[in-house]
């Protein structure tokens, strides 16, 4: 197949990368002991405590990685990825009859002391499949059957996850449209996702009156960016601006008549105009327009039902607290209030090894696993949380640099799904612990105790690590 000479073990694996996943995991170890060590007090060998169960995980996730580096053939991934897919889809979906309740999510399989969560899994399965899928000849994501395909792969793992109520495992799901827009994918699309984001914020914290008024300036935008007339267009559209924002609410002063039904009218009016004017001179771009304009309109509306009777009491509670809506320093604001107090308590070099008061006394929940990070910045200060931070992005870099240099698409594709991920978690992670992100609780890559989590990320990077390695054997 290949006739250039093979490189030897050295040149072919990336060892950097390696080196930087060791560092993570080290680490992570390390604040794991020093998070758990004043409730539990024993050694960081004592099996019987987190950190001796994480050097137990670690070890075998070591044993995976030299498995599936060295010894299975790379290519068995990619034949393997349809019934992989199939059967974590059926585990999905097992879990949500057989699995046990942990925090309100039923997402978890007691197998006697050890606890087992598909949905780490379902990122693996599906970034295999995804990069079967779209590395096939033919394929192409900008045709309609290309968009329902991946549509499919990612959508379905991501629905059976919020049935299990692990908002935030369902969340990352996300990262996977940067591996579409690498392949492709208009740019359009992550505007449009930064823009639902916008509206809906917007609407809880504003109105779904200026929500409206928001979204038809920049469907305006979109509208004229695309035709052309950017010189002085604009201008036109925010007298029309002007006209929406007060008219309305004038009416509403003299008749009472309410304002969001004004601004329909007149909406509805000028959708009405538009679209005969799509029609007479065929404007695809007008009725892509029309129909983001819409979409937008459906969303503010649809805004209450989502934010009330979707979401969970305690989701609810950590939006509003967020937006600050609401004030709860004692209740659901209580975890990234201590978070954000460990972190600033640690200072520019922190406060030392073992020697962090919020730490030591428990202030904070969950502080091995969600808010690991946490530990970090008490401990280890600004210099610590940077350091990490910087690793994180090394890996990433690294990643989608080793991608790039990659000839296969199945390879290239895949390593894009990999970044994507870690950088999911790593945004809402570390965006959560110091009140960026609500706290929807997932674990920190490599740093988290937990075995699937570190079983999951080992498997998932060290996959591609293996097909790089089988490229640059021979280029």
């Amino acid at each position: 197949m290949y006739d250039a000479p093979q490189r030897t073990l050295k040149q072919s694996v990336d060892w950097k990368l390696v080196v930087c996943y060791l560092l993570l995991v080290l680490i992570g170890w390390i604040n794991i002991y020093a998070a758990s060590h004043a409730a539990e007090g024993a050694s960081m060998l004592d099996f019987s405590v987190r950190s001796g169960k994480q050097f137990v995980w670690i070890l075998t996730s070591l044993g995976l990685a030299a498995l599936i580096l060295f010894v299975f053939n790379p290519r068995l991934w990619e034949v393997i990825s349809v019934p992989t897919y199939l059967f974590v889809l059926v585990l999905l979906v097992a879990v949500i009859v057989l699995g046990v309740e942990v925090k309100g999510s039923r997402s978890w399989f007691a197998l006697g002391p050890v606890r087992f969560q598909p949905a780490e899994v379902s990122k693996i399965a599906t970034s295999l499949l995804l990069a079967t899928v779209m590395s096939r000849p033919g394929f192409k994501l900008t045709q309609p059957r290309g968009l329902l395909q991946v549509a499919a792969v990612i959508g379905l793992p991501m629905l059976v996850i919020l049935a299990e109520s692990e908002t935030g495992s369902a969340l990352v799901y996300l990262g996977f449209v940067f591996v579409l827009y690498r392949e492709g994918l208009s740019g359009w699309v992550l505007v449009a996702i930064g823009a639902a984001v916008l509206l809906f914020v917007l609407t809880l914290t504003a109105s779904p009156y200026a929500s409206a008024l928001v979204l038809i300036g920049m469907v305006g935008l979109f509208y004229y960016a695309h035709a052309g007339r950017l010189k002085y267009w604009p201008w036109i559209e925010g007298a029309a601006l002007v006209f929406l924002a007060f008219l309305p609410k004038l009416l509403a002063l003299f008749t009472d008549f309410p304002p969001m039904e004004a601004l329909a009218i007149v909406s509805g009016l000028m959708l009405l105009w538009l679209a005969w004017k799509a029609l007479r001179k065929r404007d695809r771009v007008l009725w892509v327009a029309i129909i983001a304009f819409l979409a937008g309109i459906a969303l503010i509306y649809s805004t209450s039902f989502i934010f009330n009777d979707v979401l969970q009491d305690h989701q609810r509670k950590r939006i509003e607290v967020l937006l600050g809506l609401k004030e709860d320093p004692a209740g659901v604001g209580y975890n990234v209030n201590q978070s954000m107090i460990a972190i600033g308590s640690g200072g520019l070099f922190g406060k030392g090894f073992l020697q962090g008061t919020q730490t030591a006394y428990g202030f904070v929940p969950e502080q091995s696993t969600d808010f690991i990070f946490c530990t970090v910045g008490e401990e280890w200060g600004f210099a610590g949380c940077l350091a990490v931070i910087l690793l994180y992005i090394f890996m990433i870099s690294r990643i989608i640099i080793d991608a790039e240099r990659c000839r296969e698409n199945y390879t290239r594709i895949y390593g894009y799904c990999v970044a994507s991920l870690i950088f999911m978690h790593l945004l809402i992670n570390i965006g959560m612990t110091i009140g960026l992100v609500p706290v929807i609780g997932i674990p920190l890559p490599f740093l988290s105790y937990g075995g699937s989590s570190l079983w999951a990320f080992t498997i998932l990077l060290f996959i591609f690590l293996a097909l790089y390695r089988q490229e640059r054997k021979y280029f």
